[in-house]
């Protein structure tokens, strides 16, 4: 596959993988297509695409500025919340949330579980994070970054 071409779409890839001979052959055939890039790198080229710069992103997700230059760095891996602090920091998107949260390898928002639609919402209608937070703490449930959360 040329590295031009858009990416297959899932279920293409499914049919490929169960017609294939082999696991082997799969893989082979469809480098290209597996795997995604690490989390640190996704958040760099997020970061140039948006023309920010990490400590901009950092600052605004209210994570400490040391510990979110090794994410960035790709020393540390973040939780789930964290990647969450780092989807406002960004002033992401729904489906950029969840491709960062996929990156990352967290499970992504599901709007049947109260705490994740209203941090849906909040990222929807571009709330800070702090306005998240009083509108999590208003449906008392955990806060972002907040214990179990």
């Amino acid at each position: 596959m040329d590295r031009r071409d858009p990416p297959l779409a899932t279920d293409v890839l499914w049919d490929q993988l169960f017609e294939a001979p082999s696991f082997e052959r799969f893989v082979s055939d469809n480098q290209e297509e597996i795997g995604l890039p690490s989390f640190s790198e996704y958040i760099r080229v997020l970061c140039r695409q948006k023309g920010e710069a990490a400590e901009r992103v950092i600052r605004r997700a209210n994570i400490e500025r040391s510990y979110g230059h090794q994410i960035f760095r790709g020393s540390r891996r973040p939780s789930r919340d964290t990647v969450l602090q780092l989807a406002f920091g960004f002033g992401a998107d729904l489906p950029q949330v969840q491709a960062l949260l996929k990156h990352a390898g967290h499970s992504p928002l599901y709007p049947r579980i109260e705490r994740d639609a209203a941090i849906g919402y909040c990222l929807h209608h571009r709330m800070s994070l702090i306005d998240a937070q009083s509108v999590l703490a208003e449906l008392r449930v955990p806060l972002i970054g907040g214990s179990g959360g």
